[in-house]
């Protein structure tokens, strides 16, 4: 197939139909996503010389990479709501500020420490709608709250939500999640601290940021190096959760201690909350914690979580102008052993812990959760589903491989990686998602980036990186986050004040992507 611009614009129309829907006509990401899996459907069956079975195949596939990034949306809101529920998240966040009277050092635990740590186990908008009324509560105003909650917690998203962008974009390259950790997980521990400096900053300026250097430097080190250790060794679900409980403890002992002015903590109290609340409170993260660890490090419990797993084998197919692909296995989906498994076992326990202690008010609260659930995860699932579906058609006829030919041709090998994170941020800006970015550019950035002759997993970290980054500024989070701060219909002046922000973590992934490809 011959490689022209015709060829390449019609390859590139269904990511463009989903951007411009969004972007131009704010259309939300499960319609637009429908329209582009639409669109890629038509051009598989006409220009790109895709048959039926072309089509069966590619879709066939999309449903198991879609199922394993959903098992943990449906879970991850389910936990994090048995939680909510029972007023866990609130108790922890009215407990932190009280530790310390310096504003810059509540705001780093409360929007870096506190929101990364919802973003472990929820995510999708949850912890802005969640620390930004409590920052108001503190005494900021809101368009402060809002972009200081969402900035803190960029570095956190792709190993967040129990790792379910990291999934995505191992689903859609087709990569092995060991081959990708080692580097997007020291690429977002090093952001994590213009994250930290950002909330400082917005907190309380110059001084504030300056005055918390200490604090960024030891609980920022802890927190990406933890998340660094947890993915690099095979458990990237819990990377962003176990960097941010790490944070937490290391935040809360350094502003108890010498390091931490005195005078500044002599204003702090300790709230009405009881110490048995609080670590009631904390308790079901300590169980998720457990039973991650144990299914991934203990042998034998490993082997029998995953006695049962869901795979298909899909036969080759190819299109009428000889792209081929070979045949091979579905997605392999471990009912039991899964992440999102693991999430709904946590959850359950903690709403028996619960509702023992009498946490719950409603006697018909389990219901009431998963409406809530299914409400939230709704539109998520039908645009988890659309995308992945469209992508999966893009590469099995060949639109993937021309883009990526088109963009390697427009930038040599040595000033590509300075754009590569750009893509990542674009494509989680547009669409609101960084696993929406990861299942829409991760086949592209990867088949790029062999066309240059580039290390692919360094790539690959700089997409998933700058998506994660470019995640947190998508105007469909900030509205949520306004929403719940009273700036409905005023989203405007926050995303533009946010964006002068929230491009100095990207421009550093940029850069510091282009340095590793450069001395590798």
């Amino acid at each position: 197939m011959d490689l022209n611009l015709i060829n390449w614009l019609l390859a590139l129309s269904p990511v463009l139909t989903v951007l411009l829907l969004m972007v131009g006509l704010g259309w939300g990401g499960s319609r637009a996503g429908v329209a582009g899996f639409l669109v890629a459907l038509v051009l598989s069956q006409t220009t790109f010389g895709g048959g039926l079975d072309l089509a069966a195949v590619a879709i066939g596939k999309s449903v198991f990479l879609a199922v394993d990034v959903l098992y943990i949306v449906w879970m991850a809101l389910f936990f994090y709501n048995v939680t909510n529920e029972a007023g866990a998240v609130a108790l922890i966040g009215r407990s932190l500020p009280r530790l310390t009277s310096d504003r810059a050092a509540q705001s780093l635990l409360i929007s870096w420490v506190f929101v990364s740590l919802l973003q472990g186990v929820g995510g999708f908008g949850v912890p802005v709608a969640v620390v930004a009324p409590l920052l108001v509560g503190l005494g900021y105003t809101a368009t402060q709250s809002v972009i200081m909650a969402a900035l803190g917690h960029g570095w956190a998203v792709t190993f967040g939500s129990l790792g379910t962008s990291f999934v995505a974009l191992t689903a859609v390259t087709g990569l092995a999640g060991e081959a990708l950790a080692h580097d997007a997980a020291l690429i977002l521990g090093l952001a994590g601290f213009f994250s930290g400096g950002l909330v400082a900053f917005v907190s309380a300026g110059w001084g504030g940021f300056l005055r918390s250097l200490p604090m960024l430097f030891v609980v920022g080190s802890v927190m990406g190096l933890t998340q660094w250790w947890i993915a690099a060794n095979g458990m990237w679900t819990l990377g962003s959760t176990s960097g941010a409980l790490a944070g937490a403890v290391v935040g809360v002992v350094y502003v108890l201690s010498p390091f931490h002015s005195a005078e500044k903590n002599a204003a702090a109290n300790v709230g009405s909350e009881r110490p048995q609340d609080i670590a009631l409170a904390l308790a079901a993260y300590l169980i998720l914690l457990i039973l991650a660890f144990s299914a991934n490090l203990i042998g034998p419990l490993e082997q029998l979580v995953d006695a049962l797993i869901i795979q298909v084998d899909f036969p080759a197919v190819a299109t009428r102008f000889g792209w081929q692909v070979s045949a091979e296995s579905g997605r392999g989906i471990s009912v039991f052993g899964h992440a999102g498994a693991i999430l709904f076992y946590a959850g359950g326990i903690a709403f028996l812990l619960y509702r023992r202690a009498g946490y719950y008010e409603s006697a018909d609260v389990w219901r009431e959760i998963w409406t809530k659930v299914r409400r939230s995860a709704s539109k998520s699932t039908v645009s988890i589903l659309a995308l992945v579906a469209m992508a999966a058609l893009m590469t099995h006829t060949g639109m993937t491989q021309i883009i990526a030919r088109g963009i390697s041709q427009t930038f040599s090998a040595a000033l590509y990686p300075l754009v590569a994170p750009f893509i990542g941020a674009l494509g989680a800006f547009m669409t609101g998602s960084n696993t929406n970015s990861n299942v829409v550019f991760g086949a592209l950035q990867q088949e790029t980036a062999t066309l240059l002759g580039l290390s692919v997993p360094v790539l690959l970290a700089g997409q998933t990186a700058g998506a994660s980054l470019g995640s947190v500024l998508a105007p469909a989070k900030v509205i949520v986050g306004c929403s719940t701060v009273g700036l409905a219909g005023q989203e405007g002046p926050v995303i533009r004040r946010m964006l002068l922000l929230g491009l100095i973590p990207v421009a550093f992934v940029a850069l510091f992507t282009f340095a590793r490809l450069a001395g590798s």
